[in-house]
């Protein structure tokens, strides 16, 4: 009888670990793909917000602070990206409007790649997040600012590169905000 009652204590154990690891699997998935999609809502580009956070596979075990590190990490490589375009397009610049222009953005780029997107990074890790808002939001406004420089007859050749970069800036931005005001 004895042996009978511990090879059922023993099976409901096992069971019970099974059925909690299963669970302690699926569900954080699911959780994290709703907190995804709760936190999207409320920047100010969903579908970008969305497709970044999902895109990335260590955003479904994260919370917000996870999620704002994401994307803040997203910008930081973005900005990167359109430093080194910025660079490739300089060697080869056509006429001096454009180069000056080129030139202008690297200018605007460098110091956002080099100090203040690794120093958002570091106010999010330290809990700073009235900095590191104050930062990311400095990263969307050279984006604009990069921009604006290509007026008149110089078509610019980083538009899209610079609105994708605005844009992630924003949605890092209302993400820290929501971590703000919680």
């Amino acid at each position: 009888m004895k042996k009978n009652s511990i090879s059922l204590l023993l099976f409901h154990i096992t069971l019970f670990i099974l059925l909690k690891s299963h669970y302690c699997y699926v569900l954080p998935l699911n959780e994290g793909n709703d907190l995804i999609e709760q936190t999207c809502k409320k920047t100010p580009h969903y579908d970008l917000c969305v497709s970044t956070l999902k895109s990335n596979p260590e955003s479904s075990d994260s919370d917000l602070r996870g999620l704002a590190h994401i994307m803040v990490d997203t910008v930081l490589s973005k900005a990167s990206e359109t430093l080194n375009f910025i660079r490739a397009l300089l060697k080869q610049a056509p006429d001096e409007n454009l180069e000056k222009s080129l030139a202008y953005c690297a200018e605007l780029y460098i110091p956002v790649v080099k100090y203040s997107l690794p120093q958002v990074i570091d106010a999010l890790t330290g809990g700073h997040f009235g900095f590191a808002n104050y930062g990311i939001s400095d990263a969307a406004k050279q984006a604009q600012a990069c921009e604006k420089t290509f007026s008149g007859s110089d078509k610019s050749p980083l538009a899209e590169k610079n609105t994708l970069l605005h844009d992630l800036s924003e949605v890092a931005a209302a993400i820290i905000n929501i971590i703000l005001k919680d």
